[in-house]
């Protein structure tokens, strides 16, 4: 029986010597890839099982080859193995607590008809899958936060902006909810994407697939994949699904640094539409009066980091001929860090959201501020038989006088309305243009599918709730179960 400190190498019998420490150390994986150490064990029960199938392992050896899989796992659980600093990886580590347990001559079977080629292509597939669940989870749960926020805003009315100037008045109700929707694709194209990669390498060997008899598809079931991959050296090789979750993480990092950045603005004393509860904020440690939006500021910082991993991912993949090569290992660092760095920001940025408290009165205040009435000025016009192009020119010209004064659209007086429509409109028709300028006036005729009329936006926050729980379904799934299908899907 080995000794568990043993070193222990999967190659090296046309080789004359062991690799140069040098080489050794670049070669090292473990201090990242040990985290697959649970979905390398269950592959080792299921390709034990298929050796058993195929007539390569005895019933004994079968049942003793199983007892020290589960023995091996119990020691990685409680911490008693882990990789010594001569494992090449985790493979090369399990293999060696293996064959400790169970023997050189039975641990030493288990090898055959498999390589680390298709071994590592199926373990980083069912750990992606695994955790693209806990992330669609915290997702949705932002989503939530932000779907309560909608609710309680009500018919609060706020500034809508566009290249962050005045634009029209729209629900704060409306605007929390244009970053629901983001949130909820991206959990869309988590679901869309593990369509795609519900499919198991397992049996292709090194790429050409096995000569043993052994039986993909059954090892692909216990392992929670519908299919076996169709393609041998794509199934040993091919990344472009690792890179696929990398940009959908990205995304998501994208999306949630965008409402971060409209937090953090209005956090600010010039804006001071919303506070931020003391629990998810921070303070300065010189300067006492100091209340910082540190987590919206730190999700904006690491949506740059997923998008780097993600870059990073696939200049190492651009340039590789087909078939496996040892850039490969480069595929699973950047998926870790996204996954680590998202379920650890996720949590808090989804407190911060929910405990955060708007001022509905300063938003009130504001939205019709900065002409933000201007295009609904044009709009009657329209409604009373102007051309449009007139119509822009009018309200534009009614703006240059409020401008001019100092004032803003509903201080002119209806002099200055007769005056500004002097040829398009009669005399006693031009001051009924005040009807249109309010805050809530210009929200509720926006009561178009999409539109930021309380009632559309009534709809979107039931429909958004409807797919929330739609959504959950996946959240909810686990990739080692029956495999998940969207509604709809083929």
């Amino acid at each position: 029986m080995a000794d568990n400190n043993e070193h222990l190498a999967l190659w090296g019998g046309r080789f004359t010597s062991g690799p140069s420490p040098e080489l050794a150390r670049l070669s090292k994986s473990t201090q990242f890839d040990w985290r697959l150490a649970d979905d390398d064990i269950a592959g080792s029960r299921a390709h034990a099982r298929a050796l058993g199938r195929a007539g390569l392992l005895s019933a004994d050896e079968l049942k003793r080859m199983e007892d020290a899989l589960d023995e091996l796992q119990r020691r990685v659980d409680d911490g008693s193995f882990a990789p010594i600093e001569d494992d090449e990886d985790e493979a090369t580590a399990l293999e060696r607590g293996l064959i400790d347990i169970a023997g050189d001559e039975l641990g030493g079977k288990l090898r055959a008809g498999r390589s680390r080629n298709d071994q590592i292509a199926c373990l980083i597939r069912m750990w992606l899958r695994r955790h693209a669940r806990v992330i669609a989870g915290q997702l949705l749960g932002l989503a939530n936060a932000l779907i309560a926020q909608s609710e309680k805003a009500g018919k609060t009315v706020m500034p809508g902006r566009t290249h962050m100037q005045h634009a029209q008045p729209v629900l704060l109700a409306h605007q929390l909810m244009a970053h629901a929707w983001p949130l909820l694709r991206d959990v869309q194209r988590l679901i869309d994407w593990d369509r795609r990669i519900n499919a198991s390498p397992y049996g292709s060997g090194a790429l050409a697939g096995n000569t043993l008899g052994l039986d993909p598809e059954a090892v692909a079931r216990e392992l929670g994949f519908s299919r076996v991959t169709d393609n041998s050296i794509d199934g040993t090789a091919s990344r472009d699904l690792v890179a696929e979750f990398a940009f959908v993480a990205a995304m998501a990092g994208v999306d949630i640094s965008r409402l971060s950045e409209e937090i953090i603005i209005w956090n600010t004393q010039e804006f001071a539409f919303v506070k931020l509860d003391d629990g998810y904020s921070t303070g300065s440690s010189i300067m006492p009066q100091k209340k910082n939006p540190d987590i919206a500021e730190l999700a904006r910082g690491k949506s740059g980091r997923l998008i780097g991993d993600l870059t990073g991912l696939l200049a190492t993949l651009k340039g590789l001929p087909t078939a496996y090569a040892r850039d490969l290992q480069e595929d699973k660092e950047a998926v870790f860090d996204q996954v680590d760095t998202l379920e650890v920001l996720l949590p808090a940025f989804t407190g911060m959201v929910a405990t955060m408290r708007f001022d509905a009165d300063r938003l009130e205040a504001e939205a019709p501020t900065g002409f933000a009435l201007a295009t609904d000025i044009a709009e009657w016009l329209v409604k009373n038989g102007v051309p449009f192009r007139h119509a822009h020119e009018l309200s534009g010209a009614c703006v240059k006088i409020a401008e001019g004064r100092g004032q803003e659209l509903w201080d002119l007086t209806d002099d200055d309305f007769i005056g500004a429509f002097n040829g398009f409109l009669p005399a006693d028709k031009a001051p009924q243009v005040r009807e249109v300028l309010s805050s809530h006036g210009s929200v509720n005729s926006r009561n178009g599918k999409g539109g930021t009329a309380y009632g559309r936006v009534r709809e979107q926050i039931v429909d958004a709730k409807a797919e929330v729980e739609e959504l959950k379904l996946f959240a909810d799934s686990t990739s080692d179960g029956p495999a998940y299908k969207a509604p709809g899907s083929f």
